[in-house]
């Protein structure tokens, strides 16, 4: 018989039989020597207490074996559904408990993957709900010039006006591109930020660099005050798309004649960069929401943009062990402070 295929109940047949046969011989052996019927006697009580203790504790191993199968399939099945956790037991020293232990370490970590599992897909789905979201509307204005186009006579003047929309949309489509392609590559790992001991200055000056144009044309003044000396653990490149994104925003919502003060200070722990604009403001009830991606204001629709420069600079700085602090109210502006750690 294979020992793989032996049940319990066949291995206690098989051991009663065993015993049977080793008290059998033992009496005919004792009685063909002595030939006293009360030895014999003596030896059958002898045995029958052996037998009977053997029985109780094959017995007890059985009934203990039966109730640990059935609570370890019980944990399993528990842990597989994944609505209970295992069954907690008395700290002691038993076979059960250690196996119990592990099993409820192994469901803390399929819980925590399955969560992970949940967020990530819960996350793309977002993501291709608001990408879906952006994307319509450029790619409908593209159709409807383009129908305009083939199935009318436009005159030669107004053709040129539906070129130049055409191209909007164009160049819309490419930046959404370029900021979803930004912020999956910073979501997946793909581009790491290289914190480097550098002057914060020169970062600053960067930022600055691609708004002054467009605050000039607004009339909007611009002032700065940055010690060249403050230096700072960052990633020149990423931290300057950081800070670009939240002075694009402050000139986009900046009125005309308005003015913009950025102020660096160097505080124990933490680099801090104030960013004020005296532009429309943000409603108290929308300021935890302006960091999510492709957020935007309904009042807002008119000015260009796609909602994702502050979603990037928050995750940028972020990253960075720094975190960005909102304070804003309505008609009298912004004011966006952000916090890079010193060490």
């Amino acid at each position: 018989m294979s020992a793989k295929k032996l049940s319990i109940n066949k291995a206690c047949i098989f051991l009663g039989v065993l015993l049977l046969l080793a008290v059998s011989a033992t009496t005919i052996i004792l009685y063909n020597l002595t030939h006293s019927i009360s030895a014999v006697l003596c030896c059958l009580f002898f045995c029958a207490f052996v037998l009977i203790c053997v029985v109780c504790f094959v017995a007890l191993v059985r009934r203990k074996l039966t109730l640990f199968s059935d609570l370890f399939c019980q944990t399993l099945d528990d842990m597989l559904s994944g609505n209970v956790a295992p069954l907690q037991v008395a700290e002691e020293e038993s076979l059960f408990y250690k196996i119990n232990y592990r099993l409820g370490r192994l469901y803390e970590v399929m819980n925590e993957n399955r969560r992970n599992v949940a967020k990530e897909r819960a996350d793309l789905q977002e993501l291709i709900s608001d990408i879906s979201h952006q994307v319509k509307t450029p790619i409908a204005n593209l159709n409807m010039i383009n129908s305009t186009l083939m199935e009318q006579d436009v005159p030669p003047n107004k053709q040129k006006e539906f070129l130049l929309a055409s191209a909007s949309q164009l160049d819309k489509l490419d930046f959404l591109m370029q900021a979803m392609i930004k912020t999956s590559r910073l979501e997946t790992g793909v581009i790491s930020l290289e914190k480097k001991m550098q002057p914060i200055y020169d970062t600053l000056a960067s930022a600055l660099g691609g708004i002054l144009l467009n605050a000039e044309k607004k009339q909007i003044d611009v002032s700065v005050n940055c010690p060249e000396h403050l230096s700072v653990p960052h990633d020149r490149k990423w931290t300057s798309e950081a800070l670009f994104n939240i002075l694009d925003n402050a000139v986009k919502y900046t009125p005309e004649n308005g003015k913009i003060t950025v102020t660096v200070e160097c505080w124990e722990l933490y680099l801090k960069i104030g960013i004020a604009d005296t532009g429309k403001g943000i409603p108290e009830k929308h300021q935890g929401a302006i960091f999510k991606r492709f957020y935007r204001e309904d009042d807002v629709h008119d000015v260009e943009g796609i909602g994702i420069g502050l979603y990037l600079a928050r995750e940028i700085i972020t990253m960075q062990g720094g975190y960005i602090k909102l304070t804003s109210s309505p008609d009298i502006g912004s004011c966006f402070t952000i916090f890079l750690p010193r060490d």
